[in-house]
């Protein structure tokens, strides 16, 4: 049976459903599998099969200790009807490139890929640990985790969800999902100051009070989870699987990933989808103006200490990315990873060596782009092939084409519906922006013809349920006021 370490203590050490449920190990190191080498398959295994067959294969490898039956139960609950295309995450071919569009579920963003699955892998761990307790998952977001993981657990029996949002840093769009959920279990708060302020209050939070009150014990839907990430593995085999069937490679082909980067996660994803197997010749970490990872993949040098934007691709507004030390664990070994972290709550900041450093730059390529550039890669790309794009996706195809050009296919990872963030796509489209959000998505559809996601369609005629701002000092008393009630 598989084994999940701390990647700060492996000998912490816990069952696959034990590490979902957690969320996060007591010492503040995120779970990842003992053995790694040993996920290693022989890819056709998995690409054979459809999008569900492939998670069910996925899943069963990571989780092992769920059993076969109970994997393709959860699987099915997952996905059937919760997704507006048969594919899950459909490849579209857009000029000589490819873009996996991973925004089809409920709330038009990659999150739900995951988060839908999240809720069905937490309350049968709960089950199968013996616990009994109320789960409370507290979450960070910088914009679409919030309403995916409040989509995913609503209403969800013997769960409760808090999310933390800064306030005035995310698309009113994003805001207005969060804010009009009508789960009887779902919470968002706003909190005066950024993502990292936020993210930083969870983890203190989950070290500090895992029980907040009596019978109610926390876990996470952040990425930090391994439950959130290893579902996002089974897309980067089904982008592998359709360039197959489109015969836009051959059998064997390596192709590379470029993955609009905020936390780490999604392309911690294709690390992990490479180390299993699937042929991907280079992972290119997408930055915005936070080019944190750009520095980091460039020269090793991980430096917080620099100044926040608030930029048009909110969700990668992010100085401090999680999941990079699930990476560091597996290239720089435990006693470095515990030594790199303690230096950057510590000092801010940390140099890994350079036999690290190179073999980290022997998969990844550290590429960034501004605001300004995303912007015309939205109107090019529209202009010339009525293709929209959203403005996280659009750095991701900007820093494609900074990138070495060759005959290696590459497919951009699209993680957010366009109509998430109209304001932005209409201004660089070249359009009036109006006042109103409603006007905003009715003019970009009038303008393009993209049909508007249904779940976004009515979010303006929905009531504002949720409306508590607060100081990030104040997140653990409130965290420990919602537990008592």
């Amino acid at each position: 049976m598989n084994k999940y370490v701390s990647t700060r203590n492996s000998r912490i050490e816990v069952s696959a459903s034990k590490a979902v449920l957690l969320g996060q190990a007591e010492d503040g190191g995120l779970f990842v599998p003992a053995d790694l080498a040993s996920f290693k398959r022989d890819y056709h295994e998995i690409t054979s099969l459809d999008f569900k067959g492939m998670a069910k294969y996925i899943w069963d490898m990571f989780f092992d200790d769920y059993g076969s039956d109970v994997i393709d139960e959860l699987v099915e609950r997952s996905y059937t009807g919760k997704f507006s295309s048969d594919l899950i995450t459909p490849l579209a071919k857009v000029g000589d490139s490819y873009v996996l569009e991973l925004y089809h579920g409920p709330t038009s963003a990659f999150k739900d890929v995951a988060l839908q699955a999240l809720p069905n892998l937490l309350t049968k761990a709960r089950d199968m640990n013996g616990e009994t307790d109320e789960i409370m998952i507290l979450t960070a977001t910088s914009g679409d985790t919030g309403s995916a993981a409040m989509s995913g657990f609503s209403n969800v029996p013997g769960t409760s969800i808090v999310v933390f949002y800064p306030d005035g840093g995310t698309s009113e769009t994003q805001r207005l999902q969060m804010v009009t959920d009508t789960g009887s279990n779902t919470t968002a708060c706003a909190i005066r100051g950024n993502f990292d302020d936020a993210q930083a209050g969870v983890k203190k939070i989950f070290r500090e009070i895992p029980k907040p009150s009596k019978g109610v014990s926390l876990s996470s839907a952040n990425s930090i989870n391994i439950g959130r990430l290893v579902p996002q593995i089974v897309y980067y085999f089904s982008a592998y699987r359709q360039l197959l069937d489109m015969r836009s490679i051959s059998d064997g082909d390596k192709v590379d990933f470029i993955v609009p980067t905020g936390n780490f996660g999604d392309i911690m994803a294709g690390y992990l989808a490479r180390c299993i197997g699937l042929p991907i010749r280079r992972l290119v970490c997408a930055s915005n103006k936070n080019d944190v990872l750009t520095e980091f993949i460039n020269t090793g040098h991980y430096d917080r200490k620099r100044d926040f934007y608030k930029t048009t691709s909110p969700s990668m507004d992010i100085l401090v990315s999680s999941n990079l030390e699930r990476l560091l664990y597996y290239i720089c070994g435990e006693e470095h990873t515990v030594s790199y972290m303690k230096q950057l709550e510590e000092a801010g900041e940390y140099q890994i060596t350079a036999d690290e450093l190179a073999e980290i730059k022997s998969v990844f390529t550290g590429l960034c782009a501004n605001d300004g550039e995303g912007a015309e890669v939205i109107k090019k790309i529209f202009d010339a092939e009525h293709y929209l794009m959203d403005t996280h996706t659009s750095i991701a195809w900007s820093c494609m084409e900074k990138y070495v050009q060759d005959d290696v296919p590459k497919v951009v990872l699209s993680t957010a519906s366009p109509y998430k963030f109209c304001a932005s796509v209409l201004s660089a489209l070249g359009l009036e922006v109006s006042d109103s959000d409603r006007k905003k998505m009715e003019a970009c559809r009038k303008h393009t013809g993209a049909p508007i996601p249904a779940g976004l369609a009515g979010i303006f005629d929905k009531r504002i349920k949720h409306t508590d701002i607060i100081d990030s000092s104040d997140m653990k008393d409130y965290v420990i006021g919602k537990a008592k009630r």
